[in-house]
């Protein structure tokens, strides 16, 4: 046994005080002999011997605690139920799976839309081996406006459909379309407040009435005013008679009509929104606010101002105000106006603001034009610019002053309370012509 190996601990050096494991063959005993030159040596240090025997001491100290810590880690791991440990969970799914078509036509055409402006794969170079299905690959006409005749056998029922929604349906993807009268100088003034108004060509009587009330343009309040009426074109095929020298002698005395060269019809008036926006961007970017409403509503200007007034700029900045309606979801009684059917869409609703009329921002405005590029068009319009808010991560804020499902009957003909309210639905032009003086009397009297 003394050719074993023994694990010492020792000091490598001289004055460093470092300490190593070393093994050796057996430990020799130090010198005892009065003439040896290493006793000399040892004697010369001093108090070497006790320092050194402080630093083995540490040292041991040490491995002592790397031992315990050592056997008491692997103790730990006996003594563990195994039921206790982690356990590796598996994905039950691919985490980058294929898109499966949606069956529902409006829902696939989205599926369409949010790949082809998914930034993910955009950013994506062109030899890249994701490869889209071939349901995502557009071969439809090369010319979006031409008549989509795919769209009778993608939809089970379409031929029992009422014809405006198939022509809805057949021209979903056109977006482009002639503009026949365009007023590029209203904006010049860089008004505050830019009222919208959706009318149809044959209501000259409606929009006289807003013109010498609450929609005239030039100072209000102290604040430049401006105001513009949408219209498409009234085709024989929906009975209207040839209006056109009509319109066209308005538009030269009011410089305020902006009309498109396409059928307008209660399902196109999503396309009305979007070709606003369109002309927005190019021709009124800095107005500062939007209200859009129909030519059947009463609008309270004084109120609208005095409200725009008030806000601050970050309130202002996403300002998106009306009659808001939340829960809702498509009609699928076939009696009723805004009867959509299954097999276009399925699904709810996002909040939105009743149509009627709502209020918003122009910086808003023109964000809602680029991202109305990425969302469907969708058969109702005010659901569609809810779709549009949620595109942008917005929600419409509900505001009790608008009254597109109209007042109570018996407030309906008292003055004080239309100088509370900001919108109200529906009116006509006489009513119209009778609640503007109560509001704007000097002398009336509400307190």
């Amino acid at each position: 046994m003394n050719d074993a190996l023994n694990i010492n601990i020792s000091v490598a050096g001289d004055e460093s005080g470092a300490c190593s494991c070393n093994t050796s063959g057996p430990e020799r005993s130090e010198p005892t002999d009065p003439s040896s030159p290493h006793l000399a040596q040892m004697q010369r240090g001093g108090n070497m011997p006790v320092a050194r025997r402080k630093v083995r001491l540490l040292c041991a100290t040490m491995m002592l605690n790397v031992v315990i810590f050592f056997l008491v880690g692997v103790s730990w791991n006996l003594g563990r139920d195994k039921s206790d440990r982690p356990k590796v969970r598996i994905p039950s799914k691919r985490f980058w799976r294929k898109p499966v078509p949606s069956k529902y036509f409006w829902n696939k055409e989205q599926q369409r839309l949010d790949t082809i402006y998914n930034p993910i794969i955009n950013s994506l170079p062109s030899d890249s081996i994701i490869e889209l299905p071939d349901w995502l690959n557009d071969t439809g006409p090369v010319n979006p406006c031409e008549p989509d005749y795919r769209v009778a056998t993608q939809i089970s029922d379409y031929n029992t459909l009422p014809h405006r929604f198939q022509d809805f349906l057949l021209h979903m993807r056109c977006r482009t379309y002639p503009m026949l009268i365009n007023q590029p100088h209203v904006c010049d003034q860089k008004p505050f407040l830019l009222l919208v108004v959706k009318s149809l060509i044959p209501h000259f009587d409606r929009r006289q009435a807003i013109r010498e009330t609450w929609g005239r343009a030039g100072t209000l309040a102290n604040r430049t005013v401006a105001t513009v009426f949408l219209l498409g074109n009234a085709l024989p095929i929906d009975h209207f008679p040839d209006l056109l020298g009509m319109l066209g002698h308005e538009a030269k005395l009011h410089k305020d009509l902006l009309l498109w060269d396409y059928r307008d019809t209660f399902f196109n008036l999503t396309l009305k929104d979007v070709l606003f926006l369109e002309w927005f961007s190019q021709n009124c970017p800095h107005a500062q606010y939007v209200l859009k409403g129909d030519d059947d509503v009463f609008v309270n200007t004084f109120r609208i101002i005095e409200l725009l007034e008030g806000l601050s700029d970050i309130k202002a900045k996403d300002l998106f105000i009306g009659d808001v309606i939340k829960d809702a979801g498509p009609q699928r009684d076939r009696k009723l106006k805004y009867f959509v059917p299954e097999s276009v869409f399925t699904g709810q609703y996002p909040a939105y603001a009743g149509g009627g009329g709502y209020l918003y921002s122009g910086e808003l405005a023109l964000r809602l034009h680029n991202v109305s590029r990425q969302v469907a068009l969708y058969p109702i319009d005010d659901v569609y610019t809810g779709m549009c808010l949620k595109k942008l991560g917005l929600v419409p804020e509900n505001h009790s002053g608008f009254k597109t499902f109209d007042i109570e009957e018996k407030y309906r003909d008292n003055p004080c309370v239309y100088r509370d309210l900001m919108l109200v639905h529906s009116r006509t032009p006489q009513d119209v012509l009778k609640i503007w003086p109560w509001i704007t009397h000097p002398e009336l009297d509400c307190q």
